[in-house]
């Protein structure tokens, strides 16, 4: 593809006799190769154009600048971050334009949202991708995921791949960083819908109000909105957006859809989904509060695109348990392991909130912080945890450059404005080693914070760490001491 064909609908100055072909785009200096554009971004600790030069001497024939360079083969934008996002989507022919796709944002609930849209959807005979926080989805084939919205190449890449592969529609997690960061050029939604926001990634944000304003960039792009007014944040955006939207709740009377007679059980959560127009049974395998309003956002969405009502009541009853999601791990004990990745203070109110309705004995909750990360929400985190648990094993999350022991120093600060027994172990592995061994009949232990993850950040490294084949090694181990024991 030549430049003047990348640059289409795009605002730049360049020599105008310059355009050479082009045969791939990055934004990363160590992947520039011959023929290479590179788009200097600034980014939190680096800024792409320190390496304008550098790429220029690996072969590149272009580099896209927000800053004048003086450079002979620079293209200039006021936004490169937008500008990049544009020459991605235009180097693979827009596939956004021809497929139909729902963005899902909020702090909480967005994998599960998503997954319970792709299901219906394909239990209707639609094709379907899926780009997410646990992996990318091609209908059934499965890809790798670094990212909970990829970067603006890899982007429009899965989308030309979908579309390739005969998907009608796309459902996505739309993260907060990748608005800001432009990732998703000027794609247009049918459906976006807004979970919730809560506290999380003020690190990067800084304030509340800037992340919400990040997750509302979502809503200037999209045809329909739908939205949780049982959130503040839910109730502002309702008056803030120009596009029609449809809002629901479980206590706010003033949503257009309700949820009506709900029951939490241990198994699945039962409700009926009432509008003027609509009253309809659901049921869900995953027990919580939470899971009621993920399956009434999935509900609502596929109803604004055309799905029958009792099909996709169908479809949510058949839906799997979404995996890091309030899973329950199948060991034969006599007290019961949930995995959830629960890692904001919202997040772990709410599935201890949840498991405490049916819990027969102790709540143990094992959780820790994320290093390199939102400091202020470790103490929230420990009070929180304090106030709903029996017992807490403060743990490691995924320290990074960061020391665990700090970390969980600052989680105590807010344990220790409660009276809640806790021990501090900051290997993780040990720490659910202890979990299981000190066990008692009808405990349910909740291992918060890693879910989906089958790793562990520790410094710069990733280590491999799948706690649910730890949780099952550990009951095996401990079972045959057990059983030594007799002889």
């Amino acid at each position: 593809m030549n430049l003047n064909a990348l640059l289409k609908d795009i605002d730049h100055k360049k020599n105008k006799d310059f355009n050479p072909n082009v045969l791939n785009l990055t934004c990363d200096s160590n992947e520039v190769k011959k023929d290479f554009v590179f788009a200097c971004l600034k980014g939190t600790n680096f800024d792409g154009h320190d390496f304008a030069e550098k790429a220029i001497s690996l072969g590149a024939c272009a580099v896209l600048v927000e800053k004048d360079l003086k450079l002979e083969n620079q293209i200039l934008v006021e936004d490169s971050h937008k500008a990049y996002a544009k020459m991605c989507a235009n180097f693979y022919d827009n596939p956004a334009e021809k497929l139909k796709i729902i963005g899902v944002t909020g702090t909480n609930g967005k994998t599960s949202v998503t997954k319970l849209i792709k299901n219906i959807l394909t239990k209707q005979g639609k094709k379907v991708g899926l780009i997410g926080t646990i992996q990318n989805e091609i209908e059934e084939k499965i890809l790798k995921t670094e990212k909970t919205t990829p970067s603006p190449l890899e982007f429009q890449q899965l989308l030309y791949l979908m579309l390739y592969n005969g998907c009608e529609y796309v459902v996505m997690e739309v993260s907060s960083h990748a608005l800001v960061q432009q990732r998703i050029a000027d794609t247009i939604f049918q459906v976006a819908v807004f979970t919730n926001l809560t506290q999380d990634h003020l690190d990067y944000h800084k304030t509340m109000e800037d992340y919400y304003n990040a997750k509302k960039m979502l809503f200037k792009r999209c045809k329909r909105a739908v939205i949780c007014v049982d959130d503040e944040y839910g109730q502002q955006l309702t008056k803030e957006i120009t596009c029609q939207f449809t809002s629901f709740a479980i206590y706010n009377q003033k949503a257009n859809f309700l949820a009506k007679d709900v029951v939490l059980t241990s198994e699945n959560v039962k409700y009926v989904l009432q509008s003027s127009a609509l009253k309809e049974e659901v049921c869900f395998c995953t027990p919580g509060i939470f899971s009621v309003y993920n399956t009434m956002a999935a509900f609502i969405s596929c109803l604004l695109i055309g799905q029958n009502p009792k099909d996709i009541a169908k479809s949510i009853h058949s839906c799997p348990p979404i995996s890091g999601r309030c899973e329950k791990i199948d060991v034969n004990t006599n007290y019961t392991v949930i995995c959830d990745y629960a890692h904001t203070p919202d997040g772990l109110k709410n599935i201890l909130s949840s498991i405490n309705i049916y819990k027969k004995a102790r709540l143990i909750a094992l959780f820790g912080c994320g290093g390199n990360r939102d400091k202020n929400k470790r103490p929230k985190m420990g009070e929180i945890a304090a106030k709903n648990a029996d017992f807490l094993i403060i743990t490691s999350d995924n320290p990074r450059t960061e020391k665990p022991e700090k970390i969980i120093d600052d989680i105590l600060i807010g344990v220790k404005k409660t009276s809640t027994p806790y021990v501090k172990i900051p290997d993780r592995k040990q720490a659910i080693y202890y979990a299981l061994k000190n066990a008692k009949k009808d405990d349910i232990i909740l291992l918060a914070g890693k879910g989906h993850e089958k790793y562990q950040v520790v410094g710069t490294k990733k280590i491999e760490m799948d706690e649910i084949e730890i949780v099952k090694a550990a009951v095996k181990e401990l079972e045959i001491q057990k059983n030594l024991k007799k002889y």
